[in-house]
């Protein structure tokens, strides 16, 4: 059998439209071999998802996506292979937690200057006990016509710098790396070139990750070109990350992004896993 492996994904314990049974499902469906799920600063869908994975015969890796503040500019850092039941991950992750919800309640105060009520009841039922998201409230928007598409609301609304965007100091890098790194994990950058950096910031950037004891870097993503994999294996090169690979599956609704349809991996560059 041929292994393929996705290390990034959502389910409903963020911002994902399919529970954590459902995603692995969906997963095995799509030839997938290892998977490992990834919401945002919670490990509350582990357990479910461990358990799918085993009667689907899915090799299945605990992962979390942690949000992350360096140079007050935001990152996202991916967890894989940690121990989801470590206390000092568990404590806290639960502080972002809380910075989430307070984020909302914010921003949904921001759309009712705006004459969007009834925002944050309307995405606590969205989220349905995960963590609420920008997606929440974009789809809020969406489904109540105030926008015609997801981008828009983040265009109009959501995005850095319009009416309803709350600026959150999250995690410090190093606080993040050392979470993970102390629940037996390895701390992975996603999707790097998201961040549109220069060039200058994104050596300031990786030096400072790998400083703190960051040890990966995504190369693959679903949305990646041949240019954007070139870029990233560079980056993986000169700073010596080894290489993972994450659809960043949130919702099939999105055709453009699926479980496991992922480039293959260029064969000069350690593969995440064998860190594992």
């Amino acid at each position: 059998m041929t292994e393929k492996y996705d290390l990034h994904c959502h389910s409903t314990a963020s911002d994902g439209s399919l529970s954590p049974t459902e995603v692995i499902e969906r997963a095995q469906q799509q030839g997938v071999t290892s998977l490992a799920l990834t919401d945002h600063d919670t490990i509350n869908g582990q357990a479910e998802a461990a358990e799918a994975a085993r009667k689907n015969n899915i090799n299945f890796i605990p992962g979390i996506e942690i949000s992350t503040t360096w140079e007050n500019k935001c990152f996202h850092i991916v967890g894989l292979n940690i121990d989801p039941e470590n206390q000092a991950l568990v404590s806290n992750i639960s502080k972002l937690q809380e910075l989430r919800t307070e984020r909302a309640k914010k921003i949904a105060h921001k759309l009712e200057k705006r004459r969007v009520p009834n925002a944050y009841e309307a995405v606590v039922k969205m989220a349905k006990g995960g963590m609420i998201t920008r997606a929440h409230f974009a789809n809020f928007l969406l489904e109540n016509n105030y926008v015609t598409t997801n981008q828009q609301a983040f265009d109009r609304y959501l995005g850095k710098g319009k009416t309803a965007f709350v600026s959150t100091v999250w995690a410090d890098l190093d606080e993040t790396v050392g979470w993970i790194n102390q629940a037996g994990g390895t701390a992975v950058v996603a999707h790097p070139l998201r961040y549109k950096l220069t060039a200058s910031w994104m050596r300031r950037f990786l030096s400072a990750f790998k400083e703190v004891g960051g040890q990966g870097i995504e190369v693959i993503t679903g949305r990646s070109s041949a240019e954007e994999i070139r870029r990233s294996l560079t980056f993986a090169n000169q700073y010596q990350l080894s290489a993972s690979v994450g659809s960043d599956f949130h919702t099939p609704a999105n055709p453009w992004v699926e479980l496991g349809r992922l480039a293959p991996l260029p064969e000069n560059i350690q593969p995440v896993w064998e860190l594992f």
